[in-house]
C-alpha cells in the first residue's frame, strides 16, 4: 500500500526524477516562469511552494531589531532554513534572491505562489503543456464575515 506517499512518480526513476525536479525548482526560481508539461509542473509547484515557505521562516527584516541570544538563535534558525532550501536549489545565486527578494514578496501571502496557465497541446505526443509561473500581484485578505 502506499499510504502518504504521494506525488505523481512521472514514469522516472527516483535519482531521475528528483534531479529533474531539482531543475526545475531552480528554474522556476531564477526565470520567474518555466513551460513544461501539467504532470510535471503540478509535482514542481509542491516543491516550489515548500522551498518559498522555508525562505520565509526568518526573513532579514526581522532580525533589524533583535540582539544577543535572540539574534544568534533567529541567525541559526536562518541558516538552517537555507541549508534546508539548498537541497531543492541548485544556484547560489538563486539561494540568495530567494532569501532576500522572494522571502519579502511573499512575506503576507499564506500560500499559492505559483500558477499554472494552460498552453496548447505539445505537437510530437499531444502533451498537455502548461506555463508555471511565480505569482507577482499582492494578496488581498478575505475578510471574514462574522454574524
Amino acid at each position: 500500500m502506499r499510504h502518504k506517499n504521494g506525488g505523481n512518480k512521472l514514469s522516472l526513476v527516483s535519482s531521475h526524477r528528483n534531479a529533474m525536479l531539482k531543475n526545475m525548482v531552480t528554474s522556476l526560481l531564477e526565470h520567474g516562469r518555466i513551460r513544461t508539461t501539467q504532470a510535471r509542473a503540478k509535482e514542481a509547484r509542491r516543491l516550489a511552494d515548500k522551498v518559498i515557505t522555508l525562505s520565509k521562516r526568518v526573513p532579514n527584516a526581522s532580525l533589524a531589531g533583535l540582539a544577543d541570544e535572540a539574534l544568534k538563535t533567529a541567525l541559526a534558525r536562518r541558516v538552517h532554513a537555507i541549508r534546508l532550501a539548498g537541497r531543492w536549489v541548485h544556484s547560489k545565486d538563486v539561494l540568495h534572491t530567494l532569501f532576500t527578494e522572494y522571502s519579502d514578496r511573499y512575506a503576507t501571502r499564506p500560500g499559492g505562489y505559483t500558477r499554472i496557465l494552460k498552453l496548447d497541446k505539445r505537437p510530437g505526443d499531444q502533451a498537455d503543456m502548461v506555463l508555471l509561473e511565480l505569482v507577482t500581484e499582492e494578496c488581498v485578505p478575505k475578510v471574514k464575515n462574522v454574524g
